[in-house]
């Protein structure tokens, strides 16, 4: 009883609390304000002045306002990330209004993409929503109490898009224009693309010029706007790496949410490796009976096609990538019973570091005829789950030709077709099983042929790629060293090319080694969101050629491989440096990264505000003090 007692009275203490705290910041007022002012930049060699947000006291400033105000109109981008590749212009003051009162929304659109339509603009009330900070599963209190200045103002959303297809690819056109007007109560949003993707982007443009005001406890809009955009690459994009390490479904969605906010629209998934199959093929239910860790580590198809659907809705195309002929291994131990012999060779054979990369090993057996009855299986699993197919990726990398030349029965096999046991030898065996792989996938896909994307390797070293691929047939994903020679034979060979050089975009670098030893992992240092920023394919490839190749390169990706990454650090580790990437490929800025360091810091924010764990960059005085941080 006595324990009772005292457990009431800690009731009423906390009830006491909780109403002394929110009493206390509900009459809070701050004496700071911000006004937007041209700065100069220190050291830099882009123009020297830069819009800022510098805090001020009210009394001294009575024009100041509010710091999300300040950065939602001042210069010419405001808070827009990625900056805008056209004319932009921002005015100086915002609307408040409530979601609530989001009145007309009309599209005008051909019915097929109406649909797609209809839920990003679900995505995009949920958005704006969240940037209130007691937003909790799904709803915001917008509870006031709240004056006409709030009550009496709306805003309607008109969406015009011209084109039907809903198909994602090197040929679509992201495109859109976004005008912002406001008169009288009313603040009118217009956007009009080609596409529905030009018109997600344009709604995910609108909601950068929405936040939330704190004096107001509303949201604010501003009160004009014209923006006129388009990326500069095609392909923006993000690997993730669900083998090493599975990530669930809800931290995938999260890196999908967080990749529309920037305006991305590749997530390349590599969803198989040696060391695990994850995803359950309903016609080869083997795979992922012999290849799972556990049962709660599974795709089950309603999985891809939920998180396909989920993609799609914000602007994103799921890229499929089936590693192979290495990068295989655990999954298949069921084919010699099932009567295929041995399809994978080198399976979890020790010492590794003879066999492969990092454990565990396993290659196709290139003997085995067998391969291509279990590929084909595979390819016509995958590719109902993934379709339409826009490209395809086929891995192709980090080829272990020791584990092929110390196999009996891969030798045995080579001395008889009289293929010898050369390098040479080995490599064309691997670019036959290439082209039989790129055969099958096709005719998976309804005899369709589809770009098809393969990493750099030893197919495409000097005197390589021209001998052993098809430059219309592969696209080349380089994750060597952006200055490696290759990226100009390559070019110089008709190669259209993927940027992912390790050097810059590999985001799971610069951590403790997970295999060999102590130290740090393979690829330190740690890549920090200015060198992630200033990472320009085009630059690279001129230095490296003296000519422009700009036509060839399609874009690039920054990688997240998982030997050290699963669903509780994936965000962290991805934002907002992926943020960074964006930005890079969209607009292909001339200036360094200090012209975006105050967007780049609030776009962190705004990622926060939607639920993704972002890296924090600087203490939040830096956020409030703008450009005193960075020397």
């Amino acid at each position: 009883m006595k324990w009772g007692n005292n457990s009431c009275s800690a009731v009423w203490v906390f009830l006491l609390f909780v109403s002394y705290h929110a009493t206390c910041i509900a009459s809070y007022t701050s004496p700071w304000g911000w006004e937007c002012r041209t700065e100069p930049v220190d050291g830099n060699p882009d123009p020297t002045q830069v819009d800022r947000c510098i805090k001020v006291e009210k009394s001294i400033s009575p024009s100041a306002t509010g710091l999300n105000t300040c950065i939602l109109t001042c210069g010419p981008h405001g808070a827009i990330w990625p900056r805008p590749t056209g004319p932009t212009h921002i005015g100086p003051y915002t609307a408040y209004f409530l979601p609530q009162n989001i009145g007309q929304v009309t599209t005008t659109c051909p019915g097929s993409i109406r649909h797609y339509l209809d839920m990003t603009i679900e995505v995009f009330v949920d958005n704006i929503n969240k940037y209130h900070p007691d937003y909790v599963d799904g709803s915001a209190p917008w509870d006031g109490p709240y004056g006409p200045e709030v009550t009496d103002q709306s805003l309607e959303i008109h969406i015009i898009v011209t084109e039907e297809s809903m198909t994602l690819d090197y040929n679509t056109d992201e495109s859109y224009d976004l005008n912002v007007v406001h008169d009288g109560s009313i603040t009118s949003a217009t956007i009009t693309a080609p596409t529905f993707f030009g018109a997600r982007h344009g709604l995910e443009s609108l909601s950068q010029l929405i936040d939330y005001d704190e004096e107001k406890d509303s949201l604010q809009v501003v009160h004009s706007a014209q923006i006129s955009d388009s990326p500069v690459f095609p392909h923006r994009g993000i690997i993730v790496d669900t083998a090493r390490n599975f990530m669930d479904v809800k931290s995938i969605e999260r890196t999908i949410d967080a990749m529309a906010a920037s305006k991305l629209n590749i997530f390349h998934w590599h969803i198989t490796d040696s060391h695990t199959f994850p995803l359950n093929l309903e016609n080869l239910p083997d795979m992922v009976e012999w290849g799972t860790y556990s049962s709660r580590h599974i795709y089950q198809p309603a999985d891809i096609l939920h998180l396909k659907e989920y993609a799609l809705v914000r602007g994103i195309y799921i890229l499929p990538e089936f590693d192979a002929p290495a990068h295989v291994g655990n999954g298949f131990q069921w084919t010699e019973e099932a009567g295929l012999g041995k399809v994978v060779v080198c399976l979890n054979k020790e010492p590794w570091m003879q066999f492969c990369v990092e454990p565990p090993c396993g290659q196709f057996n290139l003997a085995n005829s067998n391969i291509y009855t279990v590929l084909s299986s595979i390819y016509d699993g995958m590719v109902p789950l993934f379709q339409p197919l826009s490209s395809f990726h086929y891995g192709g990398d980090e080829v272990n030709l020791n584990c092929w030349n110390t196999t009996q029965e891969i030798i045995d096999w080579m001395t008889a077709n009289d293929y010898g046991l050369s390098s040479d030898s080995y490599y064309e065996q691997w670019s036959i099983f290439q082209e039989n792989a790129r055969l099958e996938l096709t005719e998976a896909n309804g005899d369709v042929e589809v770009p098809g994307i393969i990493w750099t390797s030893s197919l495409t070293e000097s005197g390589h790629a021209d001998q052993y691929l098809d430059p219309e047939k592969y696209i080349i994903q380089i994750w060597t060293t952006g200055d490696d020679p290759i990226i100009g034979e390559l070019l110089e060979d008709g190669f259209n090319v993927i940027f992912s050089n390790f050097d810059a975009w590999y985001l799971d670098c610069g951590y403790g080694a997970w295999v060999g030893g102590p130290g740090n992992n393979w690829c330190s240092p740690y890549k920090g969101w200015q060198t992630v920023y200033e990472n320009n394919p085009i630059q690279l490839a001129s230095d490296i050629t003296g000519a422009d190749y700009s036509s060839q390169i399609l874009g690039g990706e920054a990688a997240l491989w998982s030997e050290q990454v699963d669903s509780l650090n994936a965000d962290a580790k991805l934002w907002p440096r992926a943020s960074a990437l964006a930005e890079r490929l969209w607009t292909n800025p001339s200036e360094s990264w200090r012209m975006a360091e105050t967007r780049m810091i609030h776009q962190r924010q705004r990622l926060v505000a939607r639920g993704i764990a972002a890296e924090r960059l600087q203490p939040e005085w830096c956020h409030q003090n703008e450009g005193l941080c960075y020397a």
